[in-house]
């Protein structure tokens, strides 16, 4: 989407047809420039009654096809996706502000969630019980929920949306999604791709709007059975509380602080890449980025060294443009909230050691960019060390050992994902088992696997995404007690 074209106009998605854009507008803009990108229509209360109500039409329908033939067409859907990258990746950029081969590398990822969950419906089954009595026997069936409503953040918004989707459809259910109202863009646009490539109309809706207005009208349907957000941890508390009211199934995938540990004897090199990646990717917007960083004395100064300078190699720049390797925050709101949680923090302690503010970069002025930054040792009950940091800065500390780090570590009131970085396969083992969080990497990459169930503790939420588990998420199991023969 080049700065040429005219901005994208989108109405509601519901019961298999893309609605024309309608009042009440509101426009889409461009993090790194700030140009309206795209105008969709927000979503009131009797709009998300018209989508629940279209899912809720689709389910008899949906539900009773058989599982494999839901997977092999949630598999074609997938397909559809990946060929529409090309023309996706831009649009994304556009609202979202992340480089382009990032939104590729995110839509691929998506198609890949989805490809997944369609490979595992034949392997979607319930449970037989011999014996339980002479001529007794017991079944236990897995049964779809109904109509599920899927929330998502505006920093991952097709990933984290095939996160809900692949799991909701292939067991089941219909599913109506309200993307975040500043990027609702490509999620209308997959509604439409996914319909032509063979969805059934009604069985997934996307209704965009802000998260007062459609979001909670979309918590509160009487006929929304299960509920899957990522976001905030305060949005989260707020959703949970709307739910509790009708009993709603819930996944609650939330925000996070994860550490990552390098202990004396691990593989420096890979570590340091490790924690910049982990780190900077997406601008540093992700629940799953390296947000604290604890290094074992003796290497300290040689990660610090590296990593300083890989930060000062980055290329800060608009999305759109070749080479740019970190793209703008995605609202003021974003880059004022990172600012002041610096501020916040040195004014307890801590050394930066590069970066620290806005780029100095007149072209980058109309829009949200900040500096990669690292801050050393700030003070554990600082804010950099308490709260979620959501962008492009690292705090990094020196430790002891593993002891201290791991005490470091497990003070954060979040619990999402850790990493360790170690040689020795009983510090390792010994971490994982400690470390209060619901996802471990072991000298790898912050990668998330979808064959692997991912999911928090603490404030992080609860509930799992991914794997097989996440079926446990989208369907009630029911037990069913069946006397076979009558035995006096």
């Amino acid at each position: 989407m080049s700065a040429t074209e005219t901005t994208v106009e989108l109405g509601a998605f519901i019961a298999g047809s893309a609605e024309p854009l309608s009042d009440p507008v509101q426009e889409i803009r461009d993090p790194a420039t700030q140009r309206v990108v795209g105008r969709v229509t927000a979503s009131a209360a009797e709009d998300i009654d018209r989508a629940v109500r279209a899912a809720h039409d689709a389910f008899a329908g949906w539900s009773a096809r058989g599982v494999a033939e839901r997977g092999e067409m949630v598999g074609r859907a997938a397909h559809a996706i990946r060929a529409a990258v090309d023309e996706l990746a831009p649009l994304l950029t556009a609202e979202q502000g992340k480089p382009l081969r990032e939104a590729q590398i995110e839509l691929n990822k998506a198609a890949e969630t989805l490809e997944h969950y369609a490979g595992l419906a034949k392997e979607l089954r319930g449970a037989f019980v011999f014996g339980l009595d002479p001529g007794v026997s017991g079944q236990v069936l897995r049964r779809p929920l109904g109509v599920v409503g899927a929330i998502v953040p505006w920093n991952f918004p097709t990933t984290l949306l095939a996160n809900k989707l692949g799991p909701a459809l292939v067991a089941g259910n219909t599913v109506v999604a309200k993307p975040a109202d500043t990027t609702p863009l490509t999620t209308l646009r997959l509604a439409a791709i996914m319909h032509d490539a063979g969805l059934p109309a009604g069985v997934f809706n996307v209704t965009a709007g802000r998260g007062a207005d459609a979001g909670e009208a979309l918590v509160t349907h009487p006929l929304v059975r299960k509920v899957g957000f990522t976001g905030s941890t305060p949005t989260g508390r707020r959703i949970m509380a709307l739910a509790a009211a009708d009993n709603k199934r819930l996944t609650l995938e939330l925000g996070g602080s994860d550490p990552m540990i390098v202990l004396e004897d691990a593989d420096l090199d890979r570590a340091a890449s490790a924690a910049s990646m982990g780190r900077f990717f997406n601008c540093g917007q992700a629940c799953l980025a390296v947000k604290r960083l604890y290094l074992a004395e003796s290497v300290a100064d040689e990660v610090i060294e590296a990593v300083v300078q890989k930060a000062r190699r980055l290329t800060v720049g608009r999305g759109a443009e070749p080479g740019v390797q970190l793209g703008p925050l995605h609202s003021e709101r974003q880059r004022d909230a990172l600012e002041d949680q610096l501020r916040r923090t040195l004014e307890r302690g801590g050394e930066v050691l590069t970066g620290g503010g806005r780029p100095d970069n007149s072209e980058l002025s109309d829009g949200w960019f900040h500096e990669p930054t690292i801050v050393l040792e700030p003070p554990q009950d600082s804010p950099m060390a308490s709260e979620e940091v959501f962008g492009p800065a690292l705090p990094i500390w020196r430790v002891r050992d593993l002891d201290q780090a791991i005490d470091y570590a497990n003070a954060s009131p979040f619990g999402l994902g850790s990493s360790v970085w170690t040689s020795r396969l009983d510090a390792a083992a010994d971490a994982a088992e400690r470390l209060d969080c619901g996802y471990t990497w072991i000298n790898s990459a912050t990668k998330v696997y979808d064959e692997l169930p991912f999911g928090g503790v603490k404030a992080s939420g609860f509930g799992k995404e991914h794997g097989s588990e996440a079926f446990d998420y989208y369907t009630d199991q029911k037990a069913v007690v069946v006397r076979t023969a009558r035995r006096d």
